[in-house]
């Protein structure tokens, strides 16, 4: 049974405190009052949450949102290491400096609904804001449950709608002039391996030589491995290898006659052995220089007006340095002046730096000393990353008519809507509807 004593407070002024029997037996405080009124129907409400099984302990709903995030829910969160990376970075960024300081009885919806409305002022993407009130939802979903506020702040909160955007699929014809435009043979057969498998990049940088049977061509995808920063790497490294795809499953699917061809002839040339990556970082044997600037500064235009309303020609070191241009064009021109300059002893030349990989590709090493430049001489008029090679062998196949489930189980699909996604998908899938169409309205003009 509940009661309310009275006390006196360090100016002589009577108050009230409430207290309760908690679930475990021990006489806890449910707040202290001015009246002893408010005191009873606090400890009531008390004693009605522990009949509920709830243990309404006021001092765990005091501590602040960082507190209860840094000491609790990450470091007892058991998710993937790149989804504990990706979780950091979002907390920090976006959600700690709006709720760190606060309690966490103290955060209601409304500023849930003020946080949303401020980052979207700020001009936060709306999946990027999806994804922020995501995570604060779990956070405060974990919280409700382990008892240390009532509410779920984050419950009938909305975000700004997030369109789903068609797929945009690179065509047979695009892929040939971007295979030409790729810097050597290595690379050639990376990207010719993507389009063949739709593999997704952490599994086609994994796989090794016992992974393919050449004599039967089934390939069986079983690791995948993910980059990243050393701290949450757990023993601080780069690159962490593990022992099943991103679904959980392993794969095997038959692979054509020509691919399994080229990889049989590069194990051999390449001497592998069966635990040998496919695909190694080799910077020196397939680099590729960036493109020098496509024009001189003289008809590469002016930069924007300066504080002292001066302008530069872009391409130019006043341009970097006076104006503050920071386009490709100044950018370009600056690191080649300094280039120059460490080549001849000055500025403190220092060795050049080398990416820490025990032999699986850097993505972002592929993307920018590889892919981009290669799309550049391309000269393609869509947007291509190399993800989008998977999602352009799902389109390709159910565009030649292969079985939807055949192509969900290829790819490692969760569910077979996410497979349905790539259903008509190329530019002339249309075509057939089209010509439908066009027959029927035609007989009607004929009648």
């Amino acid at each position: 049974m509940g009661y309310a004593f009275k006390r006196l407070d360090r100016h002589g002024k009577p108050r009230y405190t409430a207290c309760y029997e908690d679930l475990k037996g021990k006489i806890v405080s449910a707040g202290t009052f001015s009246s002893k009124k408010e005191a009873d129907k606090a400890w009531q409400r008390a004693e009605a949450e522990v009949g509920k099984g709830r243990d309404l302990n006021l001092k765990r709903g005091r501590q602040t949102f960082k507190k209860y995030v840094e000491e609790t829910w990450l470091p007892n969160h058991e998710v993937e290491p790149t989804t504990m990376q990706s979780y950091h970075y979002a907390i920090y960024k976006h959600v700690m400096p709006e709720f760190g300081e606060m309690r966490m009885m103290d955060i209601l919806p409304e500023h849930v609904r003020a946080w949303i409305k401020r980052m979207k002022n700020n001009g936060v993407s709306p999946a990027t804001i999806r994804h922020n009130k995501v995570l604060l939802s779990a956070i405060f979903t974990t919280a409700l449950n382990d008892q240390v506020t009532y509410i779920h702040p984050c419950k009938g909160v909305r975000t700004p709608t997030v369109p789903e955007k068609p797929l945009d699929i690179i065509t047979p014809e695009q892929f040939d002039e971007l295979y030409r435009a790729l810097p050597d043979a290595d690379s050639k057969l990376l990207v010719e391996t993507a389009i063949e498998t739709g593999l997704r990049w952490g599994e086609l940088t994994e796989l090794r030589s016992r992974d393919l049977k050449i004599r039967s061509r089934i390939l069986t995808v079983s690791r995948v491995v993910v980059e990243l920063t050393p701290r949450f790497h757990p023993e601080g490294k780069r690159f962490l290898v593990k022992d099943y795809p991103k679904d959980k499953e392993w794969r095997r699917f038959k692979l054509s006659d020509q691919i399994v061809a080229k990889l049989e002839d590069h194990m051999i040339e390449k001497e592998l052995g069966a635990e040998g990556l496919l695909f190694v970082y080799r910077p020196d044997a397939s680099s590729q220089q960036r493109p020098s600037a496509p024009a001189t500064p003289e008809v590469l235009g002016w930069t924007e007006e300066n504080d002292k309303g001066r302008r530069y020609r872009h391409g130019t070191l006043s341009a970097y340095n006076a104006a503050k241009c920071r386009c490709e064009h100044c950018r370009r021109a600056f690191a080649t002046y300094r280039a120059r300059r460490r080549a001849s002893g000055k500025d403190a030349p220092r060795e050049p730096r080398l990416r820490e990989t025990d032999g699986h590709i850097p993505a972002n090493w592929f993307r920018n000393q590889i892919w981009k430049p290669a799309l550049e001489k391309a000269n393609l008029d869509v947007k291509v990353r190399i993800h989008d090679l998977r999602h352009a062998h799902a389109s390709w196949l159910l565009a030649g008519g292969a079985d939807l489930q055949v192509v969900k189980e290829r790819l490692g699909h969760g569910s077979i809507s996410t497979t349905e996604r790539y259903l008509h998908t190329l530019d002339d899938a249309d075509d057939t509807a089209l010509a439908a169409f066009d027959k029927i309205r035609s007989r009607r003009r004929t009648a």
